[in-house]
């Protein structure tokens, strides 16, 4: 794997690279295409990679408060004790990603495609699945204060790891799994869903 030093660009092509304690603030990578890269300990705060391919891709510490990529395919990533303050990655597809550790205030995964999708031992916010088709997702370990389902389409989701503190779209949770726990903790929430009147 070799050192890259350059600035990224729109459309452009990485393969091999790694990429090691560089600030790409604000830089356009659109329609780019990374393949087998590293990206360790960078700021990739306002970076664009809408629409981009990011394949058998890491990610490990790397910093942002914006990171746009909507439309973009994401297969076999993973992001390891990141610290990002929104991960907007609307519309697109993601096939077996891997989030360990760190934290992400709101990951935005609206009207995406995932399958196989693993939250371990990291912290999420907000989780946004309104509109979503997900299979094979585990939340391990997390702690996950909101999520919206609203519109979702879940199949084989496994939420049994999570701290879920409130749910938005309570039908979306169709096809979800749950602890008792968290059953009863969300009673109230389904109830009142339903009409159902407690007294």
């Amino acid at each position: 794997m070799d050192l890259f030093t350059g600035d990224l660009e729109r459309e452009g092509d990485y393969e091999l690279l790694e990429l090691d304690d560089r600030d790409l603030t604000g830089q356009d990578a659109r329609e780019a295409r990374f393949l087998s890269c590293a990206l360790h300990h960078c700021v990739l705060d306002g970076v664009r990679l809408g629409g981009a391919h990011v394949l058998e891709t890491s990610f490990v510490e790397v910093r942002a408060d914006t990171l746009d990529a909507p439309d973009a395919e994401w297969r076999d990533v993973a992001l390891t004790d990141c610290r990002l303050g929104a991960l907007r990655a609307f519309g697109g597809d993601l096939l077996r990603v891997t989030v360990t550790g760190g934290r992400i205030d709101y990951l935005n995964l609206r009207g995406t495609t995932i399958r196989e999708l693993r939250l371990v031992g990291t912290t999420v916010d907000d989780l946004d699945l309104a509109g979503a088709t997900a299979r094979d997702v585990v939340v391990q370990g997390s702690r996950v204060r909101r999520i919206d389902v609203t519109g979702a389409h879940l199949t084989e989701v496994d939420l049994r790891g999570a701290d879920l503190s409130h749910v938005d779209g309570l039908g979306g949770l169709a096809g979800a799994v749950v602890s008792e726990e968290q059953l009863a903790a969300l009673a109230p929430l389904l109830a009142a869903h339903l009409g159902i009147v407690v007294r």
